[in-house]
């Protein structure tokens, strides 16, 4: 593994195979190390000591509280060259997002515990004069969290900043791809202050038996998910045997709208932050292109032209701005999609280049109808499809056709129809002549399969607490 200067970050690693999960750098194949992993009895005794663990966090002072997350903050910003690099090396995307990431990711860190001290509950207005109703916020309990490998970070702490400053304990189980970048983290959090057993990060031989665990285990009183819609769904499942509280941002299939009128080099600029961002592999990334027949032609010439500019290769390379996908099933499964869209008629732009390992060369795909597979799937790779539509209630009907809600996007100089557009797209999220949306300030989540809950913005920390109505009589 590359040196990273801060070797307190891996210290967690083990030597033994048996003992750990091997992790691989996508871009080279190279073995970086093994993380340990938790036997059955490890993630119940876990969550057993996190339970323990969870009412004395919750009694300290909220001020208290906020105070071990702002150094947390303070420690994840100090080490973000470090992290970066690591998240590079296990995950891939070139260093610069990498680092991108851990500024994204502190940033709830700080957010919530800002928060923290705003947990506010209410006066109610009594229905008669001895009576005074109140309402106060209390934390949930023990919280987990399964988090995915795409942002190996940011995932983790826009959870567990808001449990933590709501005064829940919590446990994630990351990625296996990339869980060097969560144990990293979570020693960063242990040495601002905030206590081993409030947060822990566990690793199953089986992420089944983990999921299994989480959704049964008596003690645990929330769980967030973030990844498919399929898993989402068995969780949900799961958790309703004892009414487990949910949080799931779950798939997504995002519509990027350009409309007759749009500003097309900025639609450019803001289909290419949205669409090749970590080479295509996010959940509100832009899966599907609709463009105004009038300008369709000279969309495609300048994006296509952008994507050209692209350069693919080692994520801690100079100037690499596309890195690897995360694994060989993923680029086969990309591959399939582009390979069936062509069958049916699509074209790329450019000339298509197969590269070696996990690599891809970005596309853009014209003459793309809306009833091809590519359109309905979710990509999760650097490839994008472009529609024609011609009029606004034709690309209402087709950007609703499915079965996500997650993220949109859409260009127009037209208040009259941002406002219409707007409102009529079925979407949790809608980036208006703006292709990146995510912020710690606002709540990121979708709506019909796309998932349930919000994270980050004030709504956040309410996902891990409890309303509690007093009423005091006899007054």
């Amino acid at each position: 593994m590359q040196q990273i200067q801060n070797q307190s970050l891996v210290s967690f690693m083990v030597a033994n195979p048996q003992q750990g999960i091997a992790v691989t750098n996508p871009a080279t194949g190279e073995l970086l190390g093994y993380a340990p992993v938790s036997s059955e009895n490890d993630i119940l005794n876990s969550i057993e000591r996190a339970s323990v663990a969870q009412k004395e966090w919750a009694a300290l002072p909220a001020k208290t509280r906020a105070g071990m997350l702002n150094r947390w903050f303070r420690l994840l910003i100090e080490n973000k060259a470090d992290l970066g690099r690591l998240m590079t090396l296990e995950q891939g995307k070139p260093l610069a997002e990498a680092q991108g990431e851990v500024l994204y990711g502190a940033s709830f860190i700080e957010w919530f515990a800002e928060e923290a001290k705003r947990t506010y509950g209410e006066t109610i207005p009594a229905p008669s004069a001895d009576k005074r109703l109140v309402t106060i916020k209390q934390p949930i309990g023990v919280a987990c969290a399964i988090t995915p490998w795409n942002f190996p970070i940011a995932m983790i702490t826009r959870k567990a900043g808001p449990a933590l400053a709501a005064g829940c304990s919590f446990v994630v189980k990351p990625s296996e791809s990339t869980p060097l970048s969560a144990f990293a983290v979570a020693e960063l959090a242990y040495q601002a202050g905030i206590p081993r057993d409030v947060l822990q990060v566990v690793l199953g031989e089986n992420s089944r038996q983990v999921g299994v665990i989480f959704t049964s285990h008596p003690l645990i009183r929330k769980l967030s998910f973030t990844g498919s819609t399929q898993v989402g769904s068995v969780l949900m499942q799961q958790s309703a045997a004892d009414i487990k509280r949910t949080s799931m941002e779950l798939g997504g299939n995002a519509p990027f709208i350009v409309f007759d009128d749009a500003d097309i080099d900025a639609a450019v600029a803001g289909a290419m932050a949205s669409k090749f961002r970590n080479a295509g592999q996010t959940c509100v990334c832009a899966n599907r292109f609709y463009v105004h027949s009038k300008v369709y032609d000279e969309f495609v010439a300048k994006f296509d032209a952008a994507v050209q500019k692209l350069k693919v290769g080692n994520g801690l390379e100079e100037g690499v701005n596309i890195g690897p996908v995360i694994s060989e099933s993923a680029k086969q499964g990309i591959q399939a999609l582009i390979d069936g869209a062509i069958a049916q008629g699509a074209q790329p732009v450019s000339e298509l280049k197969k590269l070696d390992g996990l690599f891809m060369q970005p596309v853009v795909l014209k003459d793309v109808t809306h009833d091809m597979k590519i359109v309905s799937e979710e990509i999760f790779g650097p490839v994008a499809p472009v529609i024609r539509f011609d009029n606004d209630e034709q690309l209402i009907e087709m950007a609703n056709d499915t079965i996500y809600g997650l993220a949109s996007y859409f260009y127009s100089q037209n208040i009259h129809r941002v406002w219409k557009i707007a409102e009529a797209l079925e979407y949790g999220m809608v980036g208006i002549n703006e292709g990146m949306i995510s912020t710690e300030v606002a709540p990121f989540g979708g709506v019909k399969q796309s998932g349930i809950g919000r994270e980050g913005a004030k709504q956040g920390i309410d996902e891990y607490m409890d309303v509690k109505y007093l009423c005091f009589g006899g007054n």
